[in-house]
């Protein structure tokens, strides 16, 4: 099974988590430490999900896409 997370870039380091997954955060000092704590948090998430509720993101399909927009200054 395949996740998308979010990765974002702070003051204190990076931050992770995934849309699908509500509450499934992490962090790290560098992006390769956030990525590999996300995963785990992922696991561990997982693993608190009983037969049905994978099943049911198993079957959630969707697309993450760049949305562009003008911002007027004025």
């Amino acid at each position: 099974m395949q996740f998308n997370a979010i990765i974002e870039k702070d003051d204190y380091g990076y931050f992770a988590f995934v849309p699908r997954l509500k509450g499934c955060v992490s962090q790290g000092d560098t992006m390769e430490e956030a990525l590999r704590n996300i995963k785990e948090a992922i696991e561990l998430y997982i693993e608190t999900l009983n037969q049905d509720e994978i099943n049911s993101l198993a079957k959630q399909d969707y697309l993450i896409a760049p949305v562009e927009i003008n911002i007027a200054h004025g």
